[in-house]
């Protein structure tokens, strides 16, 4: 039994190694988690968690109920459109994975920058705080000379 690694499972699929690496992690996809740290995928668990996009799957037109007349002009031109609407929605699903992964990478930038922010509020609060005290500095010290005689 032949399995893929997350690159070679992604290629397959037309999918980003991130998606699977989400379906992986949500449970939606079964993988092998090998030694080096790396995941084994078997194909057969690949084609089932994504149907519309298995590299065994040939493409599925129904127009049994037009064929009636198998070569009129309408059954053909319905063939071709359901083809298509096939074809605009599988670009559609692949659309909507990438816009996941973008929403997903701006969510972590947006923590990033936020930690960051605070990070950087926090030590000019601790600068501003040090600068404070020396502009208000205590009262001098007392001479050596007034010290000794107690003056």
């Amino acid at each position: 039994m032949s399995f893929l690694t997350l690159s070679q499972a992604a290629k397959s699929i037309s999918k980003s190694k991130s998606t699977l690496n989400r379906a992986i992690k949500s449970g939606r996809l079964s993988a092998v988690r090998n030694e080096d740290g790396t995941f084994s995928i078997d194909p057969s668990e690949l084609a089932r968690a994504f149907p519309q996009n298995a590299p065994e799957r040939a493409p599925v037109v129904h127009h049994e109920a037009h064929s009636e007349r198998p070569g009129t002009e309408a059954s053909s031109k319905i063939a071709m459109l359901e083809q298509l609407l096939e074809r605009e929605r599988e670009a559609l699903a692949r659309e909507r994975e990438v816009s996941a992964d973008l929403k997903e990478d701006r969510d972590r930038w947006r923590a990033q920058a936020t930690g960051l922010l605070s990070d950087l509020r926090t030590a000019q609060e601790k600068t501003s705080s040090a600068a404070s005290s020396e502009v208000f500095p205590s009262a001098p010290p007392k001479r050596f000379w007034k010290r000794l005689l107690g003056r």
